[in-house]
């Protein structure tokens, strides 16, 4: 019986410890020291909350850069890949379908080559970034759609230029550009 009471001690003590005491400190660290990420990357906009750095929208309008596919909508939740192979029948009728959309919404030649972001869904369904080459392809879409003057398509392509994130540590990815913060500065545009 008495080695019953101490390992019902140590399980109280050890449940306090890892369950309480350590997220509540982790979580007041993160505060403290990172408060906008810890609170998940949120943009405001006049006092109201339009997004998150970290997770894709759906941006369907022609006055704005589109996103990435998602195979969940862009749903959190249940987020995820569709896991089709590369030899999936299913797979190669998105890609198409995508691949036409991409065209036709963007007035694109059919020589002219999509970048691969843009025909598959990101392994998450919630990247939030495109290549700079996917931007680049959508800004006469843009600039007609919001009846840009030459002066304004240029500050469009410098928006391009400032928002394009090298990648990670100098090496890890590649070049990208988070589409929420290209959309937010192209309304800014005037």
């Amino acid at each position: 019986m008495g080695s019953f009471i101490i390992s019902l001690k140590i399980f109280v003590v050890f449940t306090v410890l890892t369950g309480i005491v350590y997220p509540l400190l982790i979580t007041g660290i993160a505060q403290i020291l990172f408060p906008a990420k810890a609170n998940g990357s949120l943009i405001v906009r006049d006092n109201h909350v339009v997004g998150s750095e970290l997770i894709g929208q759906q941006f369907d309008s022609s006055i704005y850069f589109t996103s990435r596919p998602s195979v969940g909508l862009y749903n959190p939740l249940p987020s995820g890949g569709s896991n089709f192979g590369l030899t999936n029948l299913k797979l190669k009728e998105l890609v198409a379908a995508r691949k036409h959309f991409f065209r036709s919404f963007n007035q694109l030649d059919s020589l002219q080559e999509i970048p691969s972001e843009m025909l598959f869904a990101s392994a998450s369904g919630l990247d939030p970034h495109i290549s700079p080459q996917a931007a680049l392809l959508q800004v006469d879409r843009i600039s007609k759609a919001r009846n840009f003057s030459e002066t304004q398509k240029q500050k469009l392509l410098d928006c391009i230029k400032k928002f394009t994130e090298n990648p990670q540590f100098l090496c890890l990815g590649e070049k990208r550009i988070n589409v929420l913060l290209l959309n937010l500065e192209t309304d800014k545009i005037k």
